[in-house]
């Protein structure tokens, strides 16, 4: 077995032990973000239009920069990089309008993330890009978020995020938590489907809404679902140097070898692992 699995089948299976798949259904619940009211706060959550091939959310952490999952980069039955330049982010996309919108200048991905392989811990880990936009985007309604270390186990967490069956507005899930963290991974009992990759984890403290993680995939065990996603500021950090020495204009061609495609098993594991 994986190691990158052994250790999250090993510590989810814990946790079903002592009783939080309950608490864990009682926490899924979405809330649709459909008015200016209910939106209101979250505009720098948005869609990004991948070259017409799918999407993924990202959210803005700087009037320039907006954070996502790397394996959105990435196509998924080459294994190739997609030219970013062909990556819209959609503000607050919501019922067809966005609150605005840019193409993408550069994008920079962990260097030690690849694409190719098992989803194991070292790749949801190190599974961030950051994408710098043509032009910034200042305006009163789209406020970029802040980023802030790693949560503890237990503590409460958000995720806004939009999903295959829910691609016109996002949704809110306020009441989800910590489950475990190892290896640099974060185990939360938060609901992610296709559409999610990408999509900002945010805690809520006296200091307000931040940024935490970001989700990279989701695991399925005895019938119960956790996403999972990176312990996000030493990975950033790599990425904002990356931006500021001048990278991400050119693309690196990945191989394509032995990939993992959605709903894939790993075989004789007992779970399930994909990329939402």
């Amino acid at each position: 077995m994986p190691r990158g699995l052994s250790f999250a089948i090993g510590l989810f299976c814990a946790l079903l032990s002592v009783g939080v798949t309950k608490a864990t259904a009682q926490e899924t619940r979405l809330t649709r973000l459909d008015t200016g009211d209910q939106t209101r706060g979250w505009e720098a959550v948005g869609r990004l239009d991948i070259d017409g091939r799918g999407f993924c959310t990202g959210a803005l952490i700087a009037p320039d920069l907006v954070l996502t999952a790397a394996h959105c980069l990435f196509d998924r039955s080459t294994g190739e990089r997609i030219d970013h330049s062909k990556i819209e982010f959609r503000a607050g996309w919501r019922n067809g309008r966005a609150e605005a919108y840019r193409w993408v200048r550069r994008a920079v991905i962990d260097a030690d993330y690849t694409f190719d392989g098992d989803v194991v811990s070292q790749r949801v880990r190190n599974d961030v890009a950051l994408l710098e936009l043509q032009q910034p985007i200042r305006t009163t309604t789209v406020v970029p978020f802040l980023t802030d270390a790693r949560p503890r186990t237990g503590d409460r967490v958000g995720v806004v995020s939009y999903a295959f069956d829910r691609a016109d507005a996002p949704s809110l899930q306020e009441m989800c938590a910590v489950m475990g963290q190892q290896e640099g991974v974060l185990i939360m009992s938060c609901s992610v489907d296709f559409g999610s990759s990408g999509a900002p984890i945010f805690s809520f403290g006296p200091d307000g809404v931040r940024i935490v993680s970001v989700v990279s995939a989701k695991a399925e065990v005895r019938g119960a679902k956790v996403a999972l996603g990176t312990q996000l500021q030493e990975p950033l950090d790599r990425l904002k140097a990356q931006l500021a020495e001048g990278g991400g204009v050119f693309l690196h061609a990945s191989p394509d070898a032995n990939r993992v495609t959605p709903g894939g098993v790993q075989r004789d594991t007992g779970a399930k692992f994909v990329r939402p």
